[in-house]
């Protein structure tokens, strides 16, 4: 059984370089850190945040994510990624996630995450892959 407590954290620090920012994601010309890739990061802070403390067999899969982009982040500059689980209910985790570059905080929201036993979840997500094929 899983060991998780309200107020486990997790963070890490990146650079905004030129493969995370907005031009590479489809907005010609605007080279600052792309939502898209501050959320890829948010949810896998999230997973570092919580893995450790999962049972064998555990996993965990986002279920709701809603979150602002507060401020514009240059290339080259440095931000740092927290993920805090704030709340416990059965098997629903939610967390505060939040960007902080070096001069604003650019990125806050809340995280879902749901625990599932990996081996059913993948099993009904293959059967149902049948299932989409056989239409």
């Amino acid at each position: 059984m899983h060991q998780l407590k309200v107020g486990l954290s997790s963070s890490s620090t990146y650079t905004a370089t030129p493969d995370t920012l907005a031009d590479r994601y489809g907005n010609p010309g605007v080279p600052v850190l792309a939502t898209p890739h501050l959320v890829n990061l948010a949810e896998a802070e999230c997973v570092r945040c919580v893995a450790p403390c999962l049972g064998e067999g555990e996993s965990t899969v986002g279920i709701r994510l809603d979150v602002r982009h507060l401020a514009a982040t240059p290339a080259g500059m440095r931000f740092r990624v927290r993920a805090m689980l704030k709340e416990i209910d059965r098997r629903r985790l939610v967390f505060d996630v939040e960007a902080h570059d070096e001069v604003d905080l650019c990125f806050a929201g809340i995280h879902e995450r749901f625990i599932i036993e990996t081996a059913p979840f993948l099993a009904r997500a293959q059967e149902k892959s049948k299932r989409g094929a056989a239409q």
